[in-house]
């Protein structure tokens, strides 16, 4: 249809405290953690990711309440449609989705995948969305999986923090922005049913004798 998918997540929050994990230490020289330490604050990284291209755009905070995440997600947003042509569509998809309001909203330019939480349904944020031809897309309770930014998420922050000792709060933020701009330099799109399920699902099939003949989910023949 021409509309870009965006999906939103906040990661954390990441202690700055030695951190487990494999590190890029020379062989035979580890690196060694102190068995003391003080545990300087917190932070998170507030992320959105378009799958399609692997693009991610991400700030780290100390703290993630709506007051923080909705003005950098309103800015960001603002910033990706100013480059996106709105199709030819019709003005009153909103009702499709049952939502009932007073005014003739814009067509449809960008989907956004977000997690089911009470703040990202707030009344103020999501008549934002659909005035900017944004409509949110709500995973299901216990469903956050189904967000591919906890996937780059994971990513980013092994990459960042394993094996590491960050001194502050500031220090993490610094390593996750640094890691989201190196991760950008040359970006991963992400896609669903890709090569590591077709491995995953093969595992699973017991082959019979080299032949193209197989037995799902490792029954029996006798099964």
């Amino acid at each position: 249809m021409g509309l870009q998918v965006w999906c939103q997540d906040e990661a954390g929050p990441y202690q700055a405290i030695p951190q487990p994990g494999a590190g890029w230490q020379p062989e035979e020289q580890p690196a060694r953690q102190p068995h003391e330490y003080i545990r300087n604050g917190t932070a998170k990284l507030l992320t959105l990711l378009r799958p399609a291209s692997g693009e991610v755009r991400a700030r780290g905070v100390e703290t993630a309440p709506n007051a923080v995440l909705h003005p950098w997600l309103k800015a960001e947003i603002a910033q990706i449609l100013a480059g996106v042509e709105a199709p030819a569509q019709r003005q009153d998809w909103a009702e499709w989705l049952g939502y009932q309001l007073n005014r003739v909203l814009p067509p449809i330019r960008m989907l956004l995948i977000w997690d089911n939480l009470a703040g990202h349904k707030s009344e103020e944020m999501v008549l934002w969305l659909l005035g900017q031809g944004v409509v949110p897309l709500y995973t299901p309770l216990s469903g956050s999986w189904l967000n591919m930014a906890e996937s780059v998420q994971r990513i980013l922050v092994r990459r960042a923090l394993e094996g590491q000792q960050p001194r502050d709060a500031r220090e993490v933020i610094r390593w996750l922005e640094d890691t989201v701009a190196g991760w950008n330099r040359h970006p991963t799109p992400f896609v669903w049913n890709g090569k590591r399920r077709a491995r995953r699902r093969r595992a699973r099939v017991r082959r019979l004798g080299g032949s193209g003949a197989a037995v799902p989910n490792g029954y029996s023949i006798a099964a």
